[in-house]
C-alpha cells in the first residue's frame, strides 16, 4: 500500500491537483442545478456501462436535452450512429429512468449516501454499483468508491488485491475492495470521490469524469 500511497502524494503535490480540485468543483456545481441536468448525468453514467467514459461523454454532449423527450426508437437510433455499443439496451434504460425523475427526486433527499446508492441500484434499471457510485460523484457526493477495471487493474499491479475472476465485481467483492479504497482515502487524506480521479490518472494518464 505505500508505494501507491507515495505515487498519490507525489501526484497531490503537482500540478494534477489543481485539475482535480476545479473537477471536484465542477462536480458539485452540477449537484445544484436542475433535476433535468442531474437526470442527463444519470443518462452518462448508464451510457459508460461497459463502454467508455470518452465515448459517454462524447454522446452526452451530442444528445444533450434529447435525453429528455427522444422516443426509445429515436434514441436507440441516434445512440448507433454515435457509436454506442448497445444502443438499443441503453435507450430502454434511459427510457425506464426517465419516468422514474421524480423517484430520482425522493432518492437524493436521502442524507446517507450508501443508502442513496442502494436506491439508485434497486430502481434504476442498467445501475449497478459501479455506475450508482460514479453517478453521485459526478453530482458532488464524495463517499463512494467507482470500481471500474483500471482501478482494480492498479490495485492488483500494487499487490493489493487478487487479479478478480470476472470484469463484473459482485456486491460483496465490491464493498471489500471499497473497504480497501477507504483506507487508501484516509492515509491519503482525501475522499473517495477525488481518490478516483488520482487513481484513474495514474492508471489512465486522463482525467475525465
Amino acid at each position: 500500500m505505500q508505494s501507491l500511497i507515495r505515487i498519490i502524494e507525489n501526484l497531490k503535490n503537482s500540478e494534477i491537483k489543481n485539475t482535480i480540485d476545479s473537477r471536484i468543483k465542477e462536480f458539485s456545481e452540477l449537484g445544484k442545478k436542475s433535476i433535468n441536468e442531474i437526470f442527463k448525468e444519470l443518462c452518462f453514467c448508464l451510457l459508460t456501462a461497459n463502454f467508455s467514459a470518452q465515448g459517454g461523454i462524447k454522446i452526452q454532449k451530442e444528445i444533450g436535452d434529447g435525453f429528455l423527450v427522444l422516443s426509445e426508437i429515436d434514441l436507440a437510433k441516434k445512440l448507433s450512429e454515435l457509436g454506442h455499443r448497445f444502443p438499443n439496451a441503453r435507450a430502454k434504460y434511459i427510457l425506464l429512468a426517465r419516468k422514474k425523475i421524480n423517484d430520482l427526486k425522493e432518492i437524493l433527499k436521502n442524507k446517507n449516501e450508501l443508502k442513496k446508492r442502494e436506491d439508485l441500484v434497486k430502481e434504476i434499471k442498467g445501475l449497478g454499483m459501479k455506475e450508482a457510485s460514479h453517478f453521485l460523484r459526478n453530482i458532488g457526493y464524495k463517499n463512494s468508491a467507482i470500481i471500474d477495471f483500471h482501478i482494480v487493474d492498479l490495485l492488483v499491479k500494487h499487490d493489493l488485491i487478487e487479479a478478480p475472476k470476472s470484469r463484473s465485481l459482485t456486491p460483496k467483492k465490491y464493498l471489500e475492495i471499497e473497504n480497501l479504497l477507504k483506507q487508501i482515502a484516509k492515509k491519503t487524506n482525501l475522499t473517495l470521490g477525488e481518490l478516483d480521479l488520482y487513481l484513474w490518472y495514474e492508471e489512465t494518464g486522463k482525467i475525465l469524469k
